[in-house]
């Protein structure tokens, strides 16, 4: 039996397991799928070999570390500068990123999207804008604080911390922080994002299976919300595919991991 997991901290909370064991359930794969709570990310590679794993995925905060631990990268993880899954092969850690593809098929449900304000500037961010921008939208990135953004500033990106950001009309708000994940925190001061929903089209967060703070102030703007479940299942999808090193029909593993999902509520 092959073995797997999802690195995070926290972990406790996550569902990937119940996505991936009822994949694998319903193609007949002979893996199992758990979670691994890690506190510090520059043991990801220890502990990946010390549990035997022939695959991970990596969620908050360790996606930047898992990067660094990989032997080898795809181009688009290269790129982006981070990694949501490992795949072992011959002994040597390949690295893919899962994250920018999985949401950009997860917002396909709003209509006339055309600008999208990040919320954050960590590992997930650094691998949707690119390709956002790729895709033909018009995206801007703030952070509570500077250094962060400057790698955004290099590609092309506009920036901005709290304080400096004066446009306040954007189609989408996307929060890809982890306020809101085990706390009651907002991912940015409330004056600014009542603000900003006051002229939005919608909102996503990324931290699904609850109304976050985030959430549940966009609704009080009547905005049409998404948490991060479709992304999760999305990104999952695709994680499952070099898993499995693409044998099985993805709508299938999709299916499966939807059945999953809804046999945990």
């Amino acid at each position: 039996m092959k073995k797997f997991a999802i690195f995070g901290n926290p972990v406790e909370h996550s569902k990937s397991p119940l996505m991936h064991n009822s994949a694998f359930r319903a193609v007949g794969f002979d893996g199992e799928y758990f979670k691994i709570l890690l506190e510090d990310g520059k043991k990801l590679r220890k502990v990946f070999f010390a549990n035997n794993l022939s695959g991970a995925n990596i969620t908050v905060p360790h996606k930047e570390a898992a990067y660094k631990a990989s032997d080898y990268l795809d181009d688009f993880a290269r790129k982006v500068g981070a990694v949501n899954t490992l795949v072992l092969k011959n002994g040597k850690l390949w690295g893919y990123n899962t994250d920018a593809p999985g949401f950009l098929r997860s917002i396909k449900k709003f209509d006339n999207i055309h600008s999208i304000l990040i919320l954050g500037a960590g590992g997930t961010a650094k691998a949707v804008a690119p390709l956002l921008k790729e895709e033909g939208f018009l995206v801007t990135i703030t952070n509570r604080s500077a250094p962060k953004l400057e790698e955004f500033k290099k590609q092309g990106f506009s920036t901005f911390t709290w304080d400096e950001l004066e446009k306040d009309s954007f189609d989408l708000i996307v929060n890809m922080t982890s306020a809101g994940l085990k706390d009651n925190n907002l991912p940015a001061p409330k004056k600014l994002l009542k603000r900003l929903f006051a002229k939005a089209k919608g909102v996503v967060d990324i931290i699904y299976g609850k109304e976050t703070p985030f959430l549940a102030l966009a609704r009080q703007f009547d905005l049409t919300r998404m948490d991060g479940s479709e992304m999760l299942i999305q990104q999952g999808v695709l994680a499952f595919d070099y898993f499995t090193n693409h044998q099985y029909d993805l709508k299938v593993v999709e299916e499966a991991m939807r059945k999953g999902l809804e046999e945990s509520k």
